[in-house]
This record gives C-alpha cells, structure tokens and sequence, in this order.
C-alpha cells in the first residue's frame, strides 16, 4: 500500500484521491452476483453479443512486434479490408451463434466466402480448445469460473475448430469488453504458407463495442512447441518468438451487395446447418476432432466443403445430396485423423 501510495502521489493525485481509486481487480476472480443482479448482467450480455450482427466494412489491421527470440525480424505490418455480413443463426438464450459471410469482388460480380463462426455459450462446463497440431479437445471450464461467465468458440470457414476461450463481460473506465483466459490457436493461414519458425500461437481475445460498430482485438504471443524425439526433456516448454496485435475493426455499413450474402446463406443454410451437426458429433463421440491440416485451405477437406457450397448456389447440386457428401468427408477425414 506505501508503494501504491508513492505512485498515486507522484502522479499528482492526493490522499483523498487515492482513498476512492478503486483497487486493482482480480484478472480471474470468481463472479458472485445476486439472483437479479446475475439477471440483469446476463441479459446485457446477450444484448451486447447480439449487437455484433449487422452489416460491416472491416479493417484487418496485424502487426508483429516486439521479437523476444534473439535474431527474428518482425514481419511488416500488414492491414487489408473488405465487407462483411454478420448473421445470427442460433439463438436459445444461452447460446448465440453469429456466422460471418465475407463479401468480395464488386456489386455486379460479388462472391461470398463463408468466413469464421463464433459461438458464445453462457456458463459452459466445458470448451473445445485447440491441443496442439491437428487435435482439438475438450477442456473443462474451472468450476468457480463458471458463474456470470460467457465462452467464446471460433470455427474456420468449414466450421471445424480452430479456438476457445471463456471471459467475463465486464465495464471498465466506461467501456464494456469481454477478455478471454489465454488460448492456443493453429497458425492462421496468413502464417501457415510462410512456414515460418513458429508454430502456434498463446493469445488473448478481447471484444468491445463502438459507437459505431466493434472491435475484436487479439494480443498473440507466436511460439514454437518442444519436438518430439530422443532430444526432448520432461518438462521442456514452448518457446515464445515474436509479439503480434490484431485489430479488427467492424464498421456498421451497407454500402456493398448485402443481398448477394443474404442469397447465399438462404440457398446454403441447410447445408451448413448438416456440417456443424457433424462436426459436434464428431467431437462429442471422440473427445474432440482430429484432422489433417493443410496449410493454405484449414482443414484438408475445406475446399470441398466450400466447394459443395458454391455448387448448392449455383444450383448444380441439392442441399440434401450435397449434405451426403459433406457428412461422409468428416468422418472419412476425422477418421483418418485418428478422431
């Protein structure tokens, strides 16, 4: 408290001042609440979580920065754009899955890429975290950080895993953020075809609305994780290479071909809804999902997947006989991956 004391003084603020400045917070306290205060912070959960639906003009902003392995050259910052519709397609209270289509090309000839998926579960036991290579599996959410708490699950464009995180929505200094526990996640393919030194990635997640939209930021620590093999000693740890911040910024905007995006997921809906049963299957069955990896597509089946898609809209081929096939490529692939 004299350290605290000195600090606050040498910042000019008084005793007074430092007697109503709040303590610092427990980054992963246990939330205790009363019945209808646990009441009102869910339903100003989902309404914020709801909020990030919309229509968008996003900015992708990455910049790796601070190198903590002696000899890495940090990559040039790279920030590039584009259009997306973000839609609600589940919603049962306490679970709100919002699918984000992403829009290319120009008015006259506009493609959709299916893009990322993020579920948010109110309260969840357990979360489907990335283990490292080409596994996913089940980690239980500790019991006490349960309570008032909010997971977040983000799948790649053909709906398989790629990570999770639970975090607290919570306001500080005025502004509402959610902030996810550290997390691993696979390279993303910006990564992947570079085969660079690292080979996962410790991050934190953070969402928080703006006026006039929303941001997801990451905080990502690249690392390299031990080798298999006659070299490698109990214990060893995995090694951080390079400091990376995301910005993503959500822009509300409809200046783009929305209705390309909305035709899209009509003629495809059913489609997908049939993958994202597979894959829960799958992982409800093996403890997770196992499945080969290629760098420049996610999974190894993921084209085909989009491809399947892309042949529904163009009506060369039935959501129901298309569906067949996707289901039969999970588990072929998950099999394969040992799932």
């Amino acid at each position: 408290m004299k350290r605290l004391t000195r600090i606050f003084l040498a910042a000019g603020l008084s005793a007074a001042a430092l007697a109503a400045a709040p303590a610092p917070a427990l980054a992963d306290a246990p939330i205790v609440r009363g019945e209808d205060a646990a009441a009102a912070a869910f339903a100003a959960d989902r309404e914020t979580i709801l909020a990030m639906a919309g229509d968008f003009k996003v900015t992708f902003d990455m910049q790796e920065s601070t190198p903590w392995m002696e000899g890495y050259e940090p990559l040039e910052r790279k920030v590039s754009g584009g259009y997306e519709s973000v839609r609600v397609i589940e919603d049962t209270g306490t679970k709100i899955v919002l699918q984000h289509l992403l829009v290319t090309g120009d008015d006259a000839n506009p493609y959709i890429v299916k893009h990322w998926r993020q579920d948010w579960e109110y309260e969840p036991e357990k979360i489907l975290t990335y283990a490292g290579g080409d596994s996913w599996e089940w980690s239980a959410v500790p019991e006490k950080m349960r309570a008032g708490r909010w997971s977040q699950t983000v799948y790649q464009v053909d709906d398989s895993p790629r990570y999770a995180g639970w975090g607290q929505w919570e306001t500080t200094h005025g502004v509402k953020r959610w902030r996810s526990n550290w997390t691993a996640r696979p390279l993303a393919r910006r990564d992947a075809i570079r085969n660079p030194v690292y080979d996962h990635y410790m991050g934190i997640n953070r969402h928080q609305l703006t006026p006039t939209g929303w941001i997801h930021w990451q905080d990502n620590t690249k690392m390299i994780a031990p080798k298999d093999g006659a070299g490698r000693k109990e214990g060893d740890a995995p090694t951080p290479v390079v400091q990376e911040y995301v910005l993503n910024t959500y822009e509300r905007f409809d200046g783009y071909n929305v209705a390309a995006a909305e035709a899209y997921w009509d003629k495809t809906r059913t489609f997908w809804d049939a993958v994202r049963g597979k894959w829960d299957a799958v992982a409800e069955a093996n403890g997770g999902v196992r499945i080969e990896q290629e760098a420049g597509a996610g999974t190894a089946i993921a084209n085909d997947l989009l491809i399947l898609a892309d042949l529904i809209k163009a009506g060369k081929e039935t959501p129901e006989a298309a569906s067949e096939k996707a289901i039969a490529m999970i588990a072929e692939g998950t099999a394969r991956g040992g799932g």
